[in-house]
């Protein structure tokens, strides 16, 4: 495999970047702030690490054009150097090639159909009436189930699932351990004269539609829909160990945060960002553009953009058993504070 060589120059030029200093610098990867070497690229984003530039070894940084007065190496200027960096640092990510062709230890239904230019690696299983549409790469020990679609340019890393009636779009980007289409937590309770109350599962007659550009992380989960589908529309980001129930539906563009949750019939907006392992419960709406912070659980619909958050902060213990002690006073206390108000001046 070569490895990427870029001069500073050429890296501007490519991404529509400022340059100040040598433009021959040579870039052949990436490092942090602290620790890059003079053949790799940095960026400065966040400013409480601009103490770190002046002993910086990078060869070439991404930064704001006003972090980079006085600065007397290479900078690549950028609006946004995080956003830079990332197109950048695209350029020196190793990439496994994926050679068209069916791997002989993947078991095919005969109805299913795969694109030529597609790979299917080895172990994968696919069922009936599914579909692996052009440049796709199912990696190995995958299992697609019956009526699934993999879009065009989609990548299944492995063992990645795809129980039922699963739609991804165009280069959606599945990791491994993630379960697509399984069973939603649909059940009813059934009262009968002759026998005990018990649960009965209801059908989940659903599927998954997934938009393109989406990314799912590792074991997360997704829940068929009952009777229509769970939707993520385009350019959904999900993190790992996510649980997202049946007939939940996410707008574009929206992002959440490793171990969070969202109940059935959810309804989350677009440009929404869901903090690590924070919860939506079920049948609520999210507006667009809300973030919710980690750890918190939203409770009622959200109407107004902005940032919302639950749960008592972090504290020593011994205040954290004071004031819990204290929280089952507070309405009393706020009855007493109420009845106080009515009482004549």
């Amino acid at each position: 495999m070569l490895t990427p060589d870029y001069t500073a120059r050429e890296l501007a030029e490519r991404f529509a970047l400022g340059l100040r200093g040598d433009g021959e610098a040579r870039v052949r990867g990436v490092g942090t702030l602290a620790r890059a070497r003079a053949d790799q690229l940095a960026f400065l984003a966040n400013p409480k690490y601009r103490g770190q530039l002046a002993d910086s070894g990078a060869g070439v940084v991404v930064m704001r054009e006003d972090d980079a007065d006085g600065y007397a190496g290479t900078a690549l200027i950028a609006r946004d150097p995080y956003v830079a960096f990332a197109h950048l640092a695209a350029l020196f990510e190793p990439r496994p090639l994926r050679e068209a062709g069916i791997h002989p230890s993947a078991a095919i239904d005969p109805s299913a159909q795969i694109a030529d230019d597609a790979h299917i690696g080895a172990f994968v299983s696919i069922g009936a009436r599914s579909r692996v549409e052009s440049g796709a790469s199912v990696g190995p020990g995958c299992v697609i189930g019956d009526d699934c679609v993999v879009g065009a340019y989609s990548e299944l890393i492995a063992r990645v699932t795809l129980v039922t009636r699963v739609r991804l779009g165009r280069r959606v980007l599945v990791h491994p351990g993630a379960v697509l289409g399984a069973d939603g937590f649909g059940l009813a309770f059934e009262r009968l004269p002759d026998s005990e109350p018990h649960w009965i599962k209801v059908p989940q007659l659903g599927g998954v539609s997934v938009g393109d550009d989406c990314e799912i992380g590792a074991n997360t989960t997704i829940d068929r829909g009952a009777i229509e589908d769970t939707v993520l529309e385009d350019d959904v980001r999900l993190d790992n160990q996510i649980q997202i129930g049946h007939n939940v539906h996410i707008g574009a563009h929206s992002a959440m945060a490793g171990c969070s949750a969202v109940a059935g019939s959810a309804r989350i907006g677009r440009y929404c960002m869901i903090g690590g392992a924070a919860g939506v419960l079920g049948h609520l709406e999210i507006c667009d553009r809300v973030t919710v912070t980690a750890m918190s659980l939203v409770t009622s619909s959200i109407r107004e953009p902005g940032e919302y958050s639950s749960g008592t902060p972090l504290m020593d213990n011994r205040s954290w058993r004071k004031n819990a002690a204290r929280f089952k006073q507070l309405d009393a206390l706020a009855r007493r504070v109420a009845a106080a108000d009515k009482e004549p001046k």
